[in-house]
């Protein structure tokens, strides 16, 4: 049985970057800092930065981190140097999601899901 998103782990080419960014983007510290991987927790989710870790792509598998208010962090993290890959779209029933380019390579995608049940999560 799946239980559910764990971790999602993006690879970077230069570590002490990546950790400096997405220590801002998500306004927590890493938990494991070591130079093979650094770990944070992220509301009770793994994100993990893997140096060299081969070639980061935006066509691989995406990751949704949840948000509550889509259109102020999409300011805020494009003021951070993240580019719009793909906007903010109403994918039905409320729910919307924007795809977002990290200054490394990956896609930090969010999503504003006002029908998520965060009791469900185990």
């Amino acid at each position: 049985m799946i239980n559910g998103l764990r971790s999602a782990i993006y690879p970077v080419a230069d570590l002490a970057k990546a950790k400096q960014w997405y220590t801002e983007v998500f306004g927590v510290t890493p938990y494991f800092d070591q130079p093979f991987y650094v770990g944070y927790n992220v509301g009770g989710f793994e994100l993990g930065l893997l140096p060299d870790g081969g070639t980061p792509g935006r066509a691989g598998a995406m990751v949704y981190w949840g948000v509550r208010d889509i259109e102020a962090e999409v300011a805020r993290i494009v003021a951070l140097g993240a580019a719009i890959h793909h906007p903010i779209t109403d994918v039905g029933e409320g729910i919307r999601t924007v795809e977002l380019a990290d200054p490394f390579g990956n896609l930090l995608c969010l999503i504003d899901n006002p029908h998520f049940d965060l009791t469900a999560v185990r």
